[in-house]
């Protein structure tokens, strides 16, 4: 670890800290013109296949807006290819798999040993743990099984999760194979970015929202525990668990033994965090098109959320899904000092 004594990680791990520490999912992206540079010359692809790039632009946008955590610059996509999946990006359109997995057998036709060739994203974390040192943290992560999984078979993003389900309901032998071969390999790529010196592992569930508690546990959840269980062990260091729309599933999210859970914008973060009976810490979870608003307005709406986390030991701030590509980047320089400055008053008030 390269700074397990900062507020981030401490944090993470449910510890008092002087002020809530703060950072912004896609904090490195095309709202920053330091990024639209490099993407002038390379595309997302080649950014996170270069550990120099790579490395560049997660310690420019860290420095640039005053955060408590770098995380590094991948894309969940990337264990696609060591899998035996090809994937491509269409302009305006996302990711799009080339060949989706519709039978047992698409399935069985996929690797799990080849989690080496990702070692790019590894050395990446390594030169920005090398250039922060023990002053300021590092994150790394990786996609959930069940995320992966559901690009894998619907073919990019969906709304109905029609395909992914119809092969969890009708083939469920074929699905636990699919999940099983997933932890195998993310674990395994979360192990190299912890080595590489990561201080947490955040695990992105961005679509799991699409399912009912029941799905969830049935389907979902004892891969995904598997997965946050090796990382834990391999390394220690603290796992981040977030999802979108998942205000329902928090409580069974929670039982993957994840030390943080992630929290969008669509719930209280008081009510979110009493559903997990105020146990482990939490982040979140300003709506990310409040950035886009006047100070007057992205100011109240952060001091919602912070009196909502009512200054307990394990809040670390952050927006509830990516920074937008409309946005400003002085509101977030701005969001990042008062979260620091509103929270230090606090502590100093209540000693």
């Amino acid at each position: 670890m390269s700074a397990p004594n900062s507020a981030f990680v401490r944090a993470c791990q449910a510890q008092s800290t002087p002020l809530t520490p703060v950072w912004f999912m896609r904090q490195a992206g095309r709202y920053m013109a330091e990024y639209r540079a490099v993407r002038k010359h390379h595309s997302l692809l080649e950014i996170c296949k270069k550990p120099e790039l790579a490395a560049e632009v997660t310690i420019t946008a860290a420095e640039a807006l005053g955060v408590d955590a770098a995380i590094i610059f991948a894309d969940l996509l990337l264990p696609f290819e060591v899998v035996g999946l090809k994937f491509h990006f269409a302009s305006g359109e996302g990711p799009v798999i080339e060949a989706p997995l519709r039978t047992p057998a698409d399935i069985a036709r996929l690797r799990s040993d080849g989690a080496s060739e990702l070692a790019y994203v590894s050395e990446a974390v390594r030169l920005v743990v090398r250039h922060f040192g023990e002053k300021l943290p590092v994150i790394g992560f990786c996609g959930a099984p069940f995320t992966l999984a559901s690009y894998m078979i619907e073919g990019g993003g969906s709304r109905n999760y029609v395909e992914t389900k119809k092969l969890m309901y009708c083939a469920p032998q074929a699905w636990d194979e699919l999940m099983r071969k997933l932890v195998t390999v993310l674990s395994d790529y979360a192990a190299q970015q912890t080595r590489a010196g990561a201080d947490v592992i955040q695990i992105f569930d961005s679509w799991v929202g699409c399912l009912s508690p029941d799905d969830y546990r049935g389907y979902v959840l004892p891969r995904t525990a598997e997965l946050v269980r090796n990382v834990q062990r391999s390394a220690g260091v603290p796992v981040i668990y977030f999802g979108t729309d998942t205000a329902t599933l928090l409580p069974a999210m929670k039982e993957t033994g994840a030390e943080v859970i992630g929290v969008d914008w669509r719930f209280p973060l008081d009510d979110a965090w009493a559903s997990l009976g105020f146990k482990g810490s939490v982040q979140g979870n300003l709506d990310p098109v409040a950035l886009l608003a006047n100070w007057k307005e992205l100011r109240a709406r952060a001091e919602d959320v912070l009196r909502r986390a009512g200054a307990r030991p394990g809040h670390i701030f952050n927006l509830g899904h990516g920074i937008l590509p409309e946005t400003p980047v002085e509101n977030v320089r701005q969001l990042a000092e008062f979260v620091h400055e509103y929270t230090a008053r606090t502590v100093a008030a209540s000693r």
